[in-house]
Order: structure tokens, then C-alpha cells, then sequence
């Protein structure tokens, strides 16, 4: 075979390659790809992430992100969720990776799941609507009270410039820390606290999320709202709530919209429930 033919050959190669590459791209598939081998390379080549939670496989990520379009579009998209980078964040952020490992082929239904510390990960469609109606955007600065499992905050993560999110539970906020840094969030700030008191040395708030259940709206948080500021926040009484959706206005005072029925855990704290 002579010269000529072998770099033809490797020029074929390379064209095909390149083209194989394009098509992947249209499909969604190479960022997906690109993030997964990103944390792959900082586990020193293991295509798996340890971590207290169980061992998290990405040799199938292609398979978690048919399921999280099956997500974006029958449980989402059909509910009403329109905000596109808040259906962007769902469609990217690995919902799998932040519910206990013998949970994960449960992870994209329609439901809550059990997380441990009698918590849960909420719904997927009820973490789109509250994140819709906080209407973030790149620069925001916001607020998440009750971290949870993590996957509310690496939602808004995705969009927003920082995320400071307080929980309770010391385990928890350790189990979502480790995942927060797997996945590479580097904007995510955790700390162990009474969430109801929020966190005044960072305010002011562009937004507010409550991921619990609070007899009314906390004073601390609604001070600790920007003028033109979104808090979201589920209040009533423990068994079932009210979403509602409280802004402040550029005058200093608030306004309160209803937005239908609501179930979360309790909001423990100083401003919210006490412990029983």
C-alpha cells in the first residue's frame, strides 16, 4: 500500500469521526457524554462515583438520559412547565445520582422518594414548578431552604451563579456535599443549620426556595428577600399546604399569590415547626 493510500485512508478516518461526532451533538448526547467522562477521569478512570449513598454507574448514562427526556416530556412539558433553562437544567442534572443506590431505577417516576431521615426527594414535576416560579437567571444569587438529597440545588445550579443551601441533618447535607462534588458543582454552598432563620450574612436573595412544609411564611426569609425578590415556600399546617408564591416589591412591602395543593415533610426550626 503506498504513502498516498495510508493518508487517504487516516483523512476518511478523520472525516468520519468528526461527522460521527456532529451527529451525536444534534442528538444531545455528546455534552451528556462529555460531563460523564469529565467525572470519570476525576474518580482516576473509573467509570463509577463511590459515595456514602452506593456506587453510581455511568457506563449507562446514554440510558439515564432516555429516561430524563421521558421525564422533560410526559411529566413536565405536559404539566405546563415552560421555562426552557429550567427544562434544560432537568433534562441535565443526573436525578439518579441523588436517591439511595437501590433506588436509582426508581429516580425518573412520577413521585417522591425516600432519602433517609424521613426526608424525601421531591416529585420531579413539583421541583420544575418551584424552580419555574422563581424565574432564575444567570447571576442569581439564591437561597434553598431544606437541601435534602441535593438535586433541587443542582437544578437551580445550573442556572443560577450560586446556590447556598441550608440542612438539618447533618447526614444529609454530608451525602449531597459528596455528590456536589463528584458531579463538579463548584457553585454550591451547604451548611448544617435552622434553615427558618435563613442565612443573613449572604442576604440579599434574588429567590428563596422552601423544600419543607412551614406553618406560615418565616419573617427571617421574607427580610432576606432583594426588592423584586421570589420567595416560594409551602405553608399550612403538616399534613398538607398551601404553595405559595410571596414576592417583594421594589417599595419594600409583599405580595402573596396561592398556587394549589401542596404535601412536603415538616419545616423544623425556630420560624417553623418545632421538633416533636
Amino acid at each position: 500500500m503506498s504513502l498516498f493510500h495510508i493518508i487517504f485512508g487516516i483523512l476518511i478516518l478523520g472525516i468520519s469521526l468528526l461527522l460521527l461526532k456532529r451527529l451525536i451533538s444534534s442528538l444531545g448526547l455528546w455534552q451528556e457524554k462529555s460531563r460523564f467522562s469529565r467525572i470519570a477521569r476525576n474518580k482516576e478512570g473509573i467509570n463509577h462515583i463511590g459515595t456514602n449513598r452506593g456506587v453510581f454507574d455511568f457506563k449507562n448514562s446514554d440510558k439515564w438520559l432516555i429516561e430524563r427526556r421521558l421525564m422533560v416530556e410526559n411529566q413536565l412539558k405536559l404539566r405546563g412547565i415552560k421555562n426552557e433553562t429550567v427544562l434544560k437544567s432537568m433534562l441535565t442534572v443526573p436525578r439518579h445520582c441523588f436517591v439511595p443506590a437501590n433506588m436509582q431505577k426508581y429516580a425518573y417516576l412520577d413521585g417522591p422518594l425516600p432519602i433517609g431521615e424521613g426526608q424525601t426527594i421531591s416529585q420531579p414535576y413539583i421541583v420544575a414548578l418551584m424552580a419555574e416560579l422563581l424565574e432564575p437567571s444567570p447571576g442569581n444569587k439564591v437561597l434553598e431552604i431544606g437541601t435534602g438529597s441535593g438535586y433541587a440545588a443542582a437544578v437551580l445550579a445550573q442556572i443560577v451563579s450560586k446556590v447556598y443551601t441550608i440542612e438539618r441533618h447533618a447526614s444529609l447535607a454530608a451525602k449531597a456535599q459528596e455528590v456536589f462534588k463528584a458531579l463538579d458543582y463548584r457553585n454550591i454552598i451547604t451548611r448544617v443549620g435552622d434553615g427558618t432563620k435563613g442565612w443573613p450574612e449572604e442576604a440579599p436573595f434574588d429567590g428563596i426556595l422552601v423544600s419543607a412544609g412551614a406553618p406560615g411564611v418565616p419573617e427571617s426569609l421574607c427580610n432576606q428577600l432583594k426588592p423584586g425578590g421570589r420567595l416560594v415556600i409551602p405553608a399550612g399546617d403538616r399534613q398538607c399546604q398551601e404553595l405559595l408564591l410571596v414576592r417583594r416589591n421594589e417599595d419594600g412591602s409583599f405580595s402573596e399569590e396561592k398556587l394549589g395543593e401542596v404535601v412536603f415533610v415538616p419545616l423544623i426550626g425556630e420560624e417553623g415547626w418545632h421538633q416533636e
